[in-house]
């Protein structure tokens, strides 16, 4: 009797898949003169199959060996965290894009001040979280010459939000290299207190007024309804999010 676990060669229902990443287990045993191959989940779901099948627990010893050699078996692996991993940063990239595509069309001038930029730090949503004390998280990359160097998460206080907003977005301008420089070698780096930070937004005209840059590090505050005004970025804080 042999077991072997390894991704799924099928499509699995999707509520399987996103429970089991994917993956099943096989269990090839010999019946009389023919080999019999059997994919299962979980235990329970190859004891239901072969609880149908009564000839394998002809013996009380087939179930506990049965047990004993599923237990050193699991639908997990190493490569599993990796793919976790991957999949974490295609998600962000991708909401990274979206964000800097939706900035360029709330703020006309906003696309030729990125391109001017250093480094571009870009927190796609930054929503509110439990576990951050009457404040806000969100996970971003960084990036330089449009690619991405690193991934950051950002906590960040409510004061100045807009009320019902639906989603928020934070991009970072490093104008020079100086100041992307200290951000990438600090450990761990706050809006106002590592840096100044210019929050920029949309003048009358309808182009990006930039009269309140400071020339180190500019600012974005994006909701679905454009650029926020009147908001504060004092405080937030950002950290490499390692295991990225």
């Amino acid at each position: 009797m042999r077991i072997a676990c390894g991704d799924a060669p099928y499509p699995l229902p999707s509520s399987l898949a996103a429970e089991t990443g994917g993956r099943v287990c096989t269990l090839s045993y010999r019946l009389w003169l023919h080999e019999r191959v059997l994919s299962f989940i979980s235990l329970d779901h190859m004891e239901k199959i072969m609880l149908r099948r009564t000839f394998i627990w002809s013996t009380p010893g087939s179930l506990l060996a049965l047990g004993l050699a599923v237990s050193g078996c699991t639908t997990t692996s190493p490569t599993d965290s990796s793919s976790t991993q991957m999949d974490k940063r295609r998600t962000i990239d991708a909401g990274v894009d979206s964000t800097l595509s939706r900035l360029y069309v709330a703020a006309r001038g906003s696309h030729e001040l990125v391109a001017k930029a250093h480094g571009v730090l870009t927190f796609p949503s930054v929503i509110d979280a439990g576990f951050v004390v009457g404040g806000q998280y969100g996970e971003g990359s960084l990036r330089i010459a449009d690619r991405t160097v690193g991934y950051y998460s950002t906590t960040t206080g409510s004061i100045g939000w807009q009320i019902g907003a639906q989603s928020r977005a934070i991009v970072f301008l490093f104008m020079t290299e100086a100041a992307l420089g200290r951000f990438r070698s600090a450990d761990g780096w706050s809006a106002g207190g590592d840096a100044s930070v210019a929050l920029l937004k949309v003048g009358a005209n309808g182009n990006l007024d930039t009269s309140m840059a400071t020339g180190q590090v500019d600012a974005f505050l994006l909701t679905n309804n454009g650029l926020m005004a009147g908001a504060s970025l004092e405080g937030t804080k950002v950290t490499r999010i390692s295991s990225l």
